[in-house]
């Protein structure tokens, strides 16, 4: 009987998991998700209010005096966005472009940690500590050779990146920061989970209603499975060592024994599935998304190689074992961002025709208000 009383109250627990009650279909999610569905009324209500009094108007928004492309999406957690960015800043840069990217630096110090301006931005260096900046801002800064400012003034970011040169600003999410004007909205589905069960928060995933998306310039799926959108592949290479990153090895070289996978991302499983789709098989390890790694957490690893996502490795490169202390072998799974050539296509045309691109003129839907 204690055994039954506790499987229930597991069952209860995993009930008021926000992914279950979003996107899971268990009995106890959707009715959790009916019992909160008032509160997500509210929040879409709120939401639509204030988008439309930046498109009225009503509320200003600002040109930083460069274009901006927005790369966002509708739901928390992670849809791809930061793959899309890195790959967009190289795509652009490869156009004549000098592209900046802008970030909110999601754990990050407030705006008074050293090195940030009288205007609470930051620039993110190469060899950033992710404690200090973020875990994505680091990532991209590491990766990208471009420009890399966090701040939480979304506009004062903007404004910093075009002062040191750069001629258009990606920001890496943002859809809902109406205050930054944009010339271009990209918007990021997860391709297996969609919109979850279309409630707004907290008795769903999304940030605005599902309606909202029509309103994106482009629509990208990551992993496919959304009829009639483009696909967004993530394509893995070899692994790299976190010791001595000149070492790497390829995933097929793991096929055949136990490993031990890490991702402290906001769709775990989407990680633990690529690496099965190589023939690895898998111990997963999920944390929550942008979980800040201590040597507690890789000390009970075992002994088993450690794959995990480029996310979670910059913040574990930095981990040393303290003596006596079991220390498996860490490697990162580079993923490549690989869209669909129908997107990039589109992506082009609408470039050209928002005057993005170099010494294309502008003209395109940018209002007074932005184009929320």
């Amino acid at each position: 009987m204690p055994r039954r009383r506790s499987e229930r109250a597991a069952a209860a627990r995993r009930g008021l998991d926000p992914a279950v009650i979003w996107y899971g279909g268990s009995r106890a999610g959707r009715l959790v998700a009916a019992l909160l569905a008032p509160l997500g009324w509210l929040y879409c209500g709120l939401a639509t209010l204030r988008a439309m009094a930046y498109a009225r108007g009503w509320l200003a928004s600002v040109d930083v005096g460069v274009p901006v492309v927005v790369v966002g999406n509708l739901s928390v957690g992670g849809t791809g966005k930061t793959p899309l960015v890195r790959w967009l800043a190289t795509h652009l840069r490869a156009r004549g472009l000098h592209p900046g990217i802008a970030a909110r630096g999601h754990g990050a110090p407030a705006s008074t940690a050293a090195g940030a301006g009288a205007d609470g931005v930051r620039f993110v260096p190469t060899d950033a500590d992710p404690a200090l900046f973020g875990d994505e801002p680091a990532l991209l800064a590491a990766d990208t050779h471009t420009p890399v400012a966090v701040g939480r003034d979304r506009v004062a970011v903007a404004r910093a990146l075009a002062g040191r040169g750069c001629d258009v600003i990606i920001t890496d999410d943002g859809l809902q920061h109406y205050r930054l004007r944009r010339r271009c909205e990209i918007l990021v589905i997860d391709g297996s989970r969609g919109h979850g069960n279309g409630r707004c928060l907290p008795a769903g995933p999304l940030r605005e209603p599902v309606r909202r998306a029509a309103r994106a310039d482009l629509v990208i799926a990551t992993g496919g499975g959304q009829p009639g959108l483009p696909a967004l592949a993530l394509r893995p290479s070899a692994a790299v060592s976190l010791a001595d990153p000149r070492r790497t090895r390829a995933l097929a070289d793991f096929a055949g024994e136990r490993v031990t996978a890490v991702a402290g991302i906001g769709h775990p499983a989407r990680f633990f599935r690529m690496l099965e789709a190589q023939g690895l098989r898998v111990d997963a390890r999920a944390y929550p998304d942008h979980h800040r790694f201590r040597v507690a957490d890789v000390a009970g690893w075992g002994g088993a190689p450690v794959l995990m996502t480029e996310k979670d490795a910059v913040k574990c490169r930095r981990l040393r074992p303290p003596p006596q202390t079991r220390w498996p072998e860490l490697w990162a799974v580079p993923v490549a961002a690989v869209p669909a050539s129908a997107f990039v296509d589109a992506l082009e045309r609408l470039l050209a025709e928002r005057g993005v691109m170099a010494g294309v003129p502008a003209h395109g839907r940018v209002g007074a208000g932005g184009r929320p």
